[in-house]
């Protein structure tokens, strides 16, 4: 049976408000009726969808709807936004079965890819669509700076009158703003005196979630439905009602403050804090925590992929997949399955046994545009993939978390510089076993990496230029750990910096990554540049919010700079600290602490070396060293400056381009 749309239909209800703006709706479960009427709000809905059974029951002859039919028809209700091709789904956290099966129902209308879950801080919602292994269905949020602008030009709606609200879908929210209010005086007096009581009248009211149905951006409930009360516009004449609104608006812009009584999306401040009422679901939701997500580290980031479900201990993929194959040209399903996940569901399950629930999502690189100025990590060639995999063993009561990355250069890549096969295959073999000693070495040399990581392969058919290998189904190896819950180094919030019982502490740690990350030569193979302080060193925090470990969760360029002194690239070190001496409460203490870290851990490895020198001169004696730069001649290079430096004069060098320093 197909859906009954009351009012203007879904792509007309989409197409009645400016490209990429939500039409709100309402979907009748029992009814199987979807109601997009006129004026765009949920209560008004219902009440309209009431009215109508009711005047179809009376032209029918029968008596009208009891309260308790009523009240059952709107509790089996669920709120929808409609943008062209795509539906979202605002669940009521208490009751997400209503959402479920609005899901199913709307799979007449709308393709899976297309229907998705409104969600940002509601645990319970995010566990429920965790469970069916669909969390790639909940609606992204943006993540560029561009991005949120439009976020937030998309969200001007309106109800009856004009489009001066901004609407959180989210919570169901409308914000005015000091400036939507003030250009209210431009109206002519009866639609400014409707405007008013619009505003009076939504200013009162709660939706379903409890929410106000209009509230006014950055009052903080000094302003609000309180002044409207007992004002009936309609009743003043223009002189009065003009006065009156000229009233309300002085006292709505002593309420808010200087910054924000203009709108100004293109300035920082404003945006954030537009951004952060438009996505937060409870009063008190701060823009950082809102933002978070999974982790800090790939805050909005992560898009989650089509995965697949257990029922009853056997593995089902979704069913996307399937009408993946089928139409391969769809967009709609091309940008969204990725077959490797499939693969990468198969090692979860012959690593940790019997499954729950399993997601899978692809991590973005990190867009040019960084925060607090943070130094970005050079981009070179080769794949740059990177997954992350929540599973939920039977056998276990919490969740773990996996990060997978893709080794850089494999066969795919090589047979793309027209290596033959074998030739391709052997050199990736050498790949591997050169990125495995890498690490092996960043760990003698005090480079804290995380403990264990696995190496794992899947399959991909092959597609690329060279025909010999056309069709083939080719190895593609990928690192899995352990992922890492802290802030990448570079992207510290500013109060944290302004802490010195945090900052000092974080200091002298990043001086010892500092210092270990010195002695491996990491940097960028094609400038041979230092590459540190580029979101790869981790801070884990305490259970009292202070630092407690700085982890490196990405060695990538480790012995790459190993034919220079150490005294040429230590000079290097001193950016990290210059690049946040505008952030911190005391620059001084702080650079005195890192070069501390540094100068005291260089000497513990430097020493630690000097102790068990046969150890580590004998740890890749098994490889005979190249001098055209295998990972043995690269070893021995770097043990050897490492017990010819001295850190005393590492030190020097480093602190006279430090800035804040004498």
């Amino acid at each position: 049976m197909a859906i009954v749309i009351q009012g203007p239909g879904v792509e007309q209800a989409a197409r009645t408000t400016l490209s990429g703006h939500a039409w709100p709706a309402t979907l009748f479960l029992d009814d199987r009726v979807l109601v997009t009427a006129e004026p765009p709000v949920h209560a008004l809905q219902r009440a309209a969808y009431l009215n109508a059974l009711n005047l179809e029951r009376a032209q029918q002859g029968l008596a009208p709807l009891t309260e308790k039919q009523k009240a059952k028809r709107c509790r089996r209700s669920v709120d929808l936004f409609l943008k062209p091709g795509l539906v979202q789904i605002r669940p009521d956290p208490g009751h997400m079965d209503l959402a479920f099966e609005a899901d199913d129902l709307l799979g007449d209308l709308y393709p899976k890819p297309q229907r998705r879950f409104l969600d940002v801080d509601q645990p319970e919602v995010q566990r429920a669509i965790k469970e069916r292994g669909e969390l790639w269905r909940i609606s992204v949020l943006p993540s560029t700076r561009a991005e949120i602008s439009q976020h937030i030009a998309d969200a001007k709606t309106r109800i009856s009158e004009q489009a001066i609200y901004y609407l959180n879908l989210y919570s169901g929210t409308r914000y005015l703003t000091c400036q939507e209010f003030a250009q209210l005086k431009n109206l002519d007096p009866p639609a400014l005196a409707r405007q008013l009581q619009e505003i009076a009248d939504y200013a009162s009211r709660r939706n379903r979630l409890g929410r106000l149905e209009v509230d006014f951006f950055k009052a903080q409930g000094r302003f609000g439905a309180k002044q409207f009360n007992g004002l009936v516009f309609g009743e003043l004449n223009p002189n009065e009602l003009a006065a009156c609104h000229e009233q309300l608006r002085v006292q709505f812009f002593d309420a808010v403050p200087p910054d924000y009584q203009v709108d100004e999306p293109d300035l920082d401040l404003w945006r954030t804090e537009m951004y952060s009422a438009l996505v937060s679901q409870r009063d008190d939701t701060e823009t950082e925590v809102v933002l978070a997500g999974l982790n800090i580290e790939f805050k909005q980031r992560i898009r989650w992929l089509p995965c697949g479900r257990f029922v009853q201990g056997e593995l089902m993929f979704d069913e996307v997949f399937e009408s993946a194959r089928q139409a391969p040209e769809n967009p709609c399903y091309r940008d969204l399955c990725d077959e490797k996940v499939k693969d990468i569901v198969f090692n979860l399950i012959r690593e940790f046994g019997l499954l729950e629930w399993v997601n899978v999502g692809r991590i973005l690189p990190l867009h040019q545009e960084t925060q607090h100025g943070a130094q970005a990590r050079p981009v070179s060639g080769g794949r740059r993939d990177v997954y992350l995999a929540q599973i939920k063993c039977v056998t276990e009561d919490r969740p773990r978390t996996r990060f997978m990355r893709m080794q850089k250069y494999g066969v795919r890549e090589r047979l793309a510089e027209g290596k033959d096969l074998s030739r391709a295959m052997l050199e990736t073999e050498d790949y591997i076993e050169y990125i495995l000693n890498r690490r092996l070495g960043c760990w003698y040399l005090g480079v804290n990496v995380p403990l264990c990581m696995v190496m794992r392969r899947l399959q991909e058919p092959y597609d690329g230029s060279a025909a010999a290998s056309a069709g083939l189904r080719l190895p593609v190896t990928y690192f899995e750990r352990d992922f890492i819950s802290g802030f990448p180094a570079n992207q510290l919030p500013r109060s944290r910096y302004e802490n010195p019982e945090f900052a000092n502490p974080f200091a002298r740690l990043f001086g010892k990554a500092a210092a270990a990350n010195l002695i491996v030569g990491r940097g960028d193979p094609m400038s041979q540049q230092v590459v540190f302080d580029v979101g790869d060193e981790i801070v884990v925090e305490d259970e009292q919010g202070m630092p407690k470990e700085l982890i490196v969760c990405d060695h990538t360029g480790s012995f790459v700079c190993y034919q220079q002194t150490l005294l040429e690239l230590a000079p290097a070190y001193a950016k990290p600290v210059n690049d946040r001496s505008d952030k911190l409460a005391h620059p001084r203490e702080f650079a005195l602490a890192y070069l501390e870290g540094f100068d005291v851990w260089f000497r513990h490895i430097q020493g630690h070396y000097r102790d068990h020198r046969r150890a580590f001169d004998a740890l890749f004696k098994h490889m005979p060293p190249d001098p055209e730069g295998n990972f043995s001649y690269r070893w021995e290079c770097v043990l050897r400056r490492l017990n010819e430096a001295d850190p005393a004069e590492l030190v020097r060098a480093i602190r006279s381009r430090i800035a804040v320093l004498p």
